[in-house]
């Protein structure tokens, strides 16, 4: 039973906009590999009432920017998992309920895919768009029903995928005309191995597209090393995984110029795709403490955290680099190999105590004629796995201070 071991300011009239900065890539790693032992502390803390546009279930538009602004002031970053399944997305809700805090839900372009099946045809990325749509208007058919707010959200998009974001798009106007709110929150565009002015020329266009519907664009700067997900950074320049003040002001300054405009900047500090030992990788979180104050300098007035960071790789690093990241600004983590792994593992472990009634479909411990149908229904294996995910992420919200953070609910 998890639950035994969980319980301002006025801006320039140029600036009419909300921004979040995000850091770079999608990962695994909340210090990381083998998930811990033993029950789940719960940290006791002082949390602000959660604003009140803020509702269970999917959240956009306003709501959506609220949510991240409690997260900021509060010092707690949302967990971000890239989903695959119906048993993946129950994962990470089970999870926010048990842990008491909100809940990023974002499928990447294979993973749309994949729900659609591998084998049903993908001209045009025909697929891919039909499986991230599925599962958004799963996630909101039964998110309320958790009790927790939930952020829809896609992940690396370069530009030869396009054909993808595009179409998810037109599903977002379509939902927008029949809804007023898009179907999803917030998508995520990838163009960082092209030039600067190139990347945030067409970043530009497509928000100024997304906010006609009121969605968020995260965008990225620098490059997460690694490999995830058909994105294949592993031989890049080392210099390139971190990013520099001027570049994110840069960005800042022209997608401030579009009208409701809310987006978000994955400004690398050394992140890596995937699982490493600690002291593998050279995290600089204080990029970000630098980048806020840069930015704080440049807009004037008292707001000394001016932008959302948001977290894209924690590959071994430690939590005092985590929580340091987080009282930066950070309000959002991506986390994909090490809940992978969790799945993994449940079933694995599920197959490992019930082996003997795993080989066939009649003959049992107990005796020759008796059935195993029960054992091997793929929904005991897939709970297990569920299980297991639901118990890693309920961690993960530990290492991101987002345990019990619904206050007023």
């Amino acid at each position: 039973d998890l639950g035994a071991e969980v319980r301002g300011r006025e801006r320039p009239k140029m600036l009419c906009f909300q921004l979040v900065v995000a850091s770079a890539a999608v990962v695994s790693g909340l210090n990381v590999g083998a998930a811990r032992s033993g029950p789940i502390t719960m940290q006791t803390k002082t949390i602000t009432p959660m604003p009140a546009t803020v509702k269970p279930g999917v959240v956009t538009g306003q709501a959506l920017w609220d949510l991240l602004q409690h997260a900021k002031e509060n010092e707690y970053a949302i967990p971000a998992v890239n989903v695959v399944s119906s048993c993946s997305i129950s994962s990470c809700l089970e999870a926010a309920a048990k842990y008491g805090g909100p809940m990023i839900i974002q499928f990447s372009r294979g993973g749309g895919q994949f729900i659609a099946g591998k084998t049903a045809n993908n001209d045009n990325d025909a697929a891919c768009i039909a499986g991230s749509v599925a599962g958004a208007l799963h996630v909101r058919q039964v998110a309320e029903l958790y009790g927790v707010p939930v952020i829809l959200h896609t992940d690396h998009c370069q530009r030869s995928w396009l054909p993808w974001f595009d179409g998810l798009m037109e599903a977002n106007e379509k939902y927008f005309a029949a809804n007023g709110e898009p179907l999803f929150s917030s998508h995520m565009l990838d163009l960082s191995e092209e030039p600067l002015e190139e990347n945030v020329g067409t970043c530009k266009e497509y928000l100024e597209r997304m906010s006609k519907v009121d969605l968020l664009l995260e965008m990225e700067l620098g490059v997460t090393g690694g490999e995830e997900d058909g994105v294949d950074n592993s031989d890049v320049d080392s210099s390139r995984l971190y990013t520099q003040p001027e570049e994110v002001w840069e960005v800042y300054q022209q997608l401030s110029t579009v009208p409701n405009g809310r987006f978000t900047v994955a400004a690398a500090f050394g992140n890596v795709h995937g699982v490493y030992a600690p002291g593998n990788v050279e995290l600089k979180p204080e990029i970000l403490h630098n980048t806020q104050k840069f930015i704080a300098e440049k807009l004037g007035g008292g707001d000394a955290k001016p932008t959302l960071f948001v977290f894209h790789g924690g590959s071994g690093s430690s939590r005092e680099d985590i929580r340091y990241a987080i009282k930066a600004g950070t309000i959002k983590m991506n986390i994909d190999t090490d809940t992978q792994w969790a799945f993994w593992d449940g079933i694995r472990a599920y197959e490992a105590k019930y082996h003997d009634y795993l080989q066939g479909q009649i003959g049992t411990p107990e005796g020759e004629l008796k059935p195993n149908k029960k054992y091997y229904d793929p929904r005991m294996s897939l709970r297990s796995g569920e299980e297991f995910m639901a118990k890693r992420l309920c961690e993960a919200a530990e290492d991101l201070n987002c345990v019990n953070v619904l206050s007023g609910w």
